[in-house]
């Protein structure tokens, strides 16, 4: 059995989570991070949503350069997975590949070329106002 919890955010900021099961993930299945798919996935109308990380069941975080969906201890200077770095450190770290499989269970996404359907009423309804 698949379930994401699918975290999307527009560009004003403003940010919905959405909980997909079974069929309504398998679309999903195999992307990795930078892949963009229809946003009506999500039930979302018009628009796409580029997938831009994630982590696992254990909180393990997803990074886009270790390839596959597998766990790997990576050496990390900084980026996704290493807080608090200071210049020239250097940490081994448990990270997840970029692929998303049925072990990954947030998936943190952005909406391109729309934003989120309540937004838009609120701004037609200020621009009408404004207008009048």
């Amino acid at each position: 059995m698949v379930q994401f919890k699918i975290v999307i955010s527009d560009k004003q900021g403003k940010s919905m989570s959405h909980e997909l099961k079974d069929k309504e993930a398998q679309p999903i299945l195999g992307s990795k991070i930078g892949d963009v798919f229809d946003s009506t996935v999500v039930g979302i109308s018009g628009g796409r949503i580029q997938i831009t990380g994630g982590s696992d069941k254990s909180g393990t975080p997803m990074r886009s350069d270790v390839h596959g969906g597998v766990k790997k201890y990576v050496l990390l200077s900084k980026g996704v997975g290493m807080q608090d770095s200071k210049k020239g450190n250097r940490i081994r770290k448990l990270i997840r590949g970029n692929l998303i499989t049925e072990e990954i269970y947030q998936l943190n996404c952005k909406l391109i070329d729309t934003i989120f359907p309540e937004k838009k009423q609120e701004q037609e309804t200020t621009e009408s106002v404004n207008k009048e």
